[in-house]
């Protein structure tokens, strides 16, 4: 229950609130009308006016009806934990997708909520109920904005169409897509790896938008690092749904980073509510009594140099997760503990992922066979190629799915460098 809290009083200091007071009641189930009970309430009355609050945040989603009992029974604003989320979006959000994205979620929380919020609309939420993106208050009716929500699905469709079409125009490299609980660390490390300029803050959904950038691993190999949007427990479906467009370039990727905060008390709820996720947005994590094959998925152990003893909990992590890493992204902590290596080792891993899913072939091609020529240099990373007895040797980058055509078409191939 504190850990829940303390994550809500995150939530709403990510959001710009200050936090003066907390309360929790235990029930068998919520009450319809105000979903606590109504001594409950008049306690919770009290306390908003002896801090003079003038919000109160609740850890649970709150039915329209409940919402708008408490407002009126504590005479101030009140927002549940899916309402404080979607304004961090909102102000989080930058790009032009991620705006849409967020844009549909608080239409889709707003309609069954409409008149709730209809008095907030003209004196303290702009927009559409919250902060960030959307209508204006005449336009504010159910009607227009289920056509506002209809419009939305169809850009951020086109927008996954764009994203496919980018990844096919792509140089082919392997691919891996860094996800993971809020504030995991997934940007320190992204930025750790490639170098790059990546905006880092030690906060609840620091970044929405997705970037991407490729990282030399070594001995030749790059491969492409994409971060995505963090998870979090009880996170609205509907706004992961929004974000599905973004979520593609996890889904479309060759292994999983899942990344964990090994310094977090909780780490071990933290990871399991992201793999809930993952499977709820249909990622590939698919249980091995599915009938398919799940996507690889490296677990990475960040924050090192934050654990007292990092080798010890390294040895008791492998107990349940054999192949994992342990990183610190932080800058000069490889300085402050060697023994850490920052992410060198998870370099490493890289590479080595990198030479199984693309390992160097030497392709022997009939010459004039212009057609698997062209093939090769559409679908594999072309390093070379030379005539060498009657045939064209191509030296290239190749993923298992091609190695297996190739062999089936009875094309002559070499693995090894």
């Amino acid at each position: 229950m504190d850990e829940h809290l303390e994550e809500l009083r995150r939530l709403a200091d990510t959001a710009g609130a200050e936090v003066v007071g907390r309360t929790h009641q235990r029930l068998d189930a919520p009450t319809p009308n105000l979903y606590l009970g109504h001594g409950k309430v008049e306690e919770l009355k009290g306390l908003v006016q002896d801090a003079g609050s003038t919000l109160v945040l609740f850890d649970e989603p709150l039915s329209p009806v409940q919402g708008t009992n408490l407002e009126d029974a504590l005479a101030v604003r009140v927002m549940d934990r899916t309402e404080v989320i979607l304004d961090i979006f909102a102000t989080r959000a930058r790009s032009a997708e991620a705006k849409m994205q967020v844009e549909l979620a608080q239409l889709e929380y707003l309609l069954p909520r409409l008149t709730r919020m209809w008095t907030h609309l003209s004196r303290i939420r702009g927009g559409i109920g919250l902060r960030g993106p959307g209508e204006t208050q005449l336009e504010t009716d159910r009607r227009v904005i289920r056509r506002k929500i209809s419009v939305l699905k169809q850009r951020l469709e086109a927008v996954a169409d764009h994203r496919a079409n980018q990844r096919q125009g792509r140089r082919p490299l392997p691919t891996a897509a860094l996800v993971g609980y809020t504030n995991a660390g997934k940007s320190s490390i992204l930025r750790a790896l490639s170098g790059a300029d990546v905006f880092v803050e030690d906060r609840l959904f620091a970044t929405l938008d997705t970037l991407t950038r490729e990282v030399d691993v070594g001995d030749g190999y790059r491969v492409r690092l994409t971060d995505t949007v963090g998870f979090i427990r009880k996170l609205p479906h509907h706004l992961v749904a929004s974000f599905r467009a973004t979520l593609e370039e996890a889904r479309d990727a060759d292994l999983l980073l899942h990344v964990i905060d090994a310094a977090h008390p909780a780490w071990e709820e933290q990871a399991r509510v992201v793999d809930k996720e993952l499977r709820i947005a249909d990622l590939g994590l698919q249980m091995a009594d599915e009938g398919s094959e799940p996507k690889r998925v490296i677990y990475v152990f960040n924050k090192a140099d934050l654990l007292p003893d990092p080798r010890g909990f390294l040895a008791l992590v492998r107990e349940h997760y054999p192949h994992a890493v342990l990183t610190s992204a932080a800058p000069q902590s490889a300085v402050r503990n060697p023994q850490l290596g920052g992410v060198e080792q998870l370099r490493t891993v890289l590479r080595t992922s990198a030479q199984a899913l693309r390992p160097i072939a030497r392709i022997h091609v009939p010459l004039g066979d212009g057609r698997l020529l062209a093939l090769l240099h559409r679908e594999s990373e072309v390093l070379g190629e030379a005539q060498v007895d009657g045939v064209v040797q191509v030296t290239a980058r190749v993923q298992a799915w091609l190695l297996g055509r190739l062999r089936r078409d009875g094309i002559g191939v070499e693995i090894g460098p």
